[in-house]
């Protein structure tokens, strides 16, 4: 018996030892040495200074909360108030909820109104539902391209202009056939502002 006690103590060290704190340090120092930007975050930097992470997405907003007409914006986020990267999560909201439908509905009357575009016009659903973390920095192309009218008119430049840059920023699917094609809205913003600065 006592020699069973010893033996699964020692393995109990030996593996909390190894699993615990070798292989974390290991993981931890590849990640440092081979993918040094994605482990501190895949920060983006404007002008010197950190304006976003490529992984999170992020609103652009007004300090009221309203969206700014002159920028692209994201999907809807559930993640706190939104792209709350300390509370990431979905809405948890099956496909039946009556909260859900509710929410979708007048998510899609809002955008077709923010974006000023008709009543017959099909919505994208990444425009109107969150993703799974709540922080996607990814719209699709469809929702970029329903959002050029705005922009266009916020920023008096042509629509076909911004139409290129939708698709000059555009990310293929993942190995060619994963997923579909994505735009990340902070690099399309901040090639915007280069285009044509807010002020």
């Amino acid at each position: 018996m006592r020699r069973q006690l010893f033996t699964g103590l020692l393995v109990t060290v030996v593996l909390t030892v190894l699993l615990g704190g070798v292989y974390p340090l290991a993981v931890w120092a590849v990640g440092r040495v081979a993918f040094a930007h994605k482990t501190d975050g895949s920060f983006v930097t404007a002008n010197g200074k950190v304006v976003g992470s490529a992984l999170i997405g992020q609103a652009f907003s007004d300090k009221a909360g309203n969206p700014l007409p002159q920028y692209f914006q994201p999907r809807p986020s559930a993640a706190g108030n939104g792209y709350d990267s300390t509370l990431s999560g979905g809405s948890n909201l099956g496909p039946s909820n009556p909260a859900l439908l509710k929410a979708v509905a007048d998510r899609v009357t809002a955008y077709r109104t923010f974006n000023l575009l008709p009543p017959d016009v099909p919505v994208p659903v990444d425009a109107v539902t969150a993703s799974g973390s709540g922080l996607d920095p990814d719209i699709s192309v469809a929702n970029a391209l329903d959002q050029v009218a705005r922009i266009a008119a916020a920023r008096h430049l042509g629509a076909a202009q911004l139409e290129t840059l939708v698709h000059q920023h555009t990310d293929n699917r993942a190995l060619g056939f994963l997923g579909e094609n994505t735009v990340n809205v902070l690099d399309l913003n901040l090639a915007l502002d280069r285009m044509s600065p807010s002020g």
